[in-house]
C-alpha cells in the first residue's frame, strides 16, 4: 500500500491565528490529506470533539485567548479526543517550551518557517503509528469485549446447571423450585446485613456474598441418594429412618467433592456449596450434625442457610403439617437463637423480616409437598 493510498482519507486539522500560515499549510497538504482550518483554540476544540474528528492535529504554540499548550492540554484531558496525535507549529524553539509541549502529550515539534518535505514526512508518520495504535485498541477492546462475553456465557451457563441439579433434587421430595429461590435469597438479604457486622465483616465481603447466592441451592443437593420410602414418607420419621436421613449432609458434600475431582481444580463457588450442603444442619449449640459442630466452628455460610432453611420450612405449607405464620416462624426461630441459631443471625433476620416476607410473597409455590424428617 502506497503512503497516498494509506492517507487517502486522512482529515488534518491546522490550528494557526494567522491567515497566511493557514494558507500555506493547506496548500502543502491539500494534495494528499483532506484538510480543516482553526483559527483559534475553541474552534480547534470543537472541531475536534466533533462527530468527524480529524486524524491528526497541526497546533500553531502561540495565539490569542488560548495558546496551544492550553489546547493541547484540554485535547488530552478528553477521553474522545486524547489519541488524536498533536504536532505543535513553533517559530520559537527553545528545549524547555519543547519539553513542555511533550510532557502535555504533543507527539512532535515542527518549525517555523517550515520545510516542506520535513512537514510531510513527519505528518505520515505519526499517521502511520496512529493507525497502528487504533488498530491494537480496536484489537484489545474486541478480545475485552469478546472475554466479558464469553465469561457471562460461561457464568450463565453455571448459573442454569446449578438450578436445574437443585430443582431435580427439590423435586424428589415433593417440593417446588420456589424452595430453592426463596432460600436463595433469605440467605443473601442475611448476609448483606450482616457484612458490616465486626463478626462478619472478614467472611462476608461482596465476592463471598454472591458466591454464597449461587451455591445456596445446592444446599439440599444430597437428598438425591435417600431412599424414596423416607424422602416422600407422609409422616414423623422412625429414629432409623432419620438416621438415614441425615446422611443427605454427607452425600451432598462427597458428589460436590466428586465433581471437583473430576472438574481437576478447585472451584470458589463449589467450596462455599460444600460448607452449606455438610453443615447447614449444624446448631449453634453442638446439638446439629453431621459432625456435632458449635459455635464459630459452623462455617458462616452454613449458619445463615440453617436459619434460611427452617424459615422457608415453618412458613411453608407441607402435605404433613399446614404453613405456620410469619408470626409463629419468627417466634420458633427467636426461641432458638443461641441454641439452634447464631444469635446475630438472629438478630439479623428481625431486622429484614420485611424482606423475608416481600420474599416469601414474591416466590409463593404452586403446589404443597411434605415436611422432610429433617426440618421437623
Amino acid at each position: 500500500m502506497s503512503t497516498e493510498e494509506f492517507n487517502e482519507k486522512a482529515t488534518i486539522l491546522v490550528v494557526d491565528d494567522a491567515p497566511d500560515n493557514l494558507a500555506l499549510m493547506s496548500a502543502l497538504l491539500k494534495d494528499a490529506y483532506k484538510v480543516k482550518v482553526a483559527t483559534n483554540g475553541e474552534k480547534a476544540l470543537q472541531i475536534a470533539s466533533s462527530a468527524a474528528p480529524p486524524d491528526l492535529i497541526l497546533l500553531d504554540v502561540v495565539m490569542p485567548h488560548m495558546d496551544g499548550y492550553e489546547v493541547c492540554k484540554r485535547l488530552k484531558a478528553d477521553p474522545n479526543t486524547q489519541n488524536i496525535p498533536v504536532l505543535f507549529l513553533t517559530a520559537n524553539v527553545d528545549a524547555h517550551n519543547e519539553q513542555r509541549g511533550l510532557q502535555l502529550g504533543a507527539v512532535d515539534y515542527l518549525t517555523k518557517p517550515v520545510v516542506s518535505s520535513i512537514v510531510l514526512a513527519r505528518v505520515d508518520t505519526h499517521l502511520k503509528l496512529k493507525a497502528s495504535a487504533d488498530f491494537l485498541r480496536s484489537k484489545t477492546e474486541f478480545l475485552e469485549a469478546e472475554v466479558a462475553r464469553r465469561t457471562f456465557e460461561v457464568q450463565a451457563i453455571q448459573d442454569v446447571t446449578i438450578m436445574t441439579i437443585a430443582s431435580l433434587a427439590e423435586t424428589r421430595d415433593n417440593e417446588t423450585g420456589s424452595h430453592i429461590i426463596r432460600t436463595q435469597y433469605y440467605v443473601r438479604i442475611l448476609a448483606q446485613y450482616l457484612q458490616l457486622h465486626s463478626r462478619f465483616k472478614n467472611a462476608l465481603h461482596d465476592n463471598a456474598i454472591n458466591l454464597l447466592y449461587k451455591s445456596a441451592p445446592l444446599h439440599d443437593i444430597g437428598k438425591v441418594g435417600i431412599p424414596d420410602n423416607i424422602l416422600l414418607k407422609p409422616g414423623p420419621l422412625t429414629d432409623d429412618e432419620f438416621a438415614i436421613m441425615k446422611t443427605h449432609t454427607t452425600l451432598g458434600r462427597n458428589a460436590i467433592r466428586h465433581a471437583e475431582k473430576q472438574l481437576g481444580m478447585k472451584v470458589d463457588f463449589l467450596a462455599c456449596a460444600k460448607e452449606i450442603a455438610y453443615s447447614h444442619h449444624e446448631k449453634w449449640n453442638g446439638s446439629g450434625y453431621p459432625k456435632g459442630l458449635r459455635e464459630e466452628d459452623i462455617p458462616v455460610s452454613a449458619r445463615l442457610m440453617a436459619l434460611a432453611d427452617v424459615y422457608d420450612a415453618l412458613v411453608s405449607c407441607r402435605v404433613y403439617k399446614p404453613n405456620m405464620t410469619h408470626e409463629q416462624a419468627r417466634e420458633i426461630i427467636v426461641r432458638g437463637s443461641g441454641s439452634h441459631f447464631d444469635p446475630d443471625v438472629v438478630n439479623a433476620f428481625l431486622a429484614t423480616q420485611n424482606d423475608f416476607l416481600e420474599i416469601a410473597a414474591r416466590y409463593v409455590d404452586g403446589n404443597s409437598g411434605v415436611l422432610d424428617g429433617d426440618d421437623e
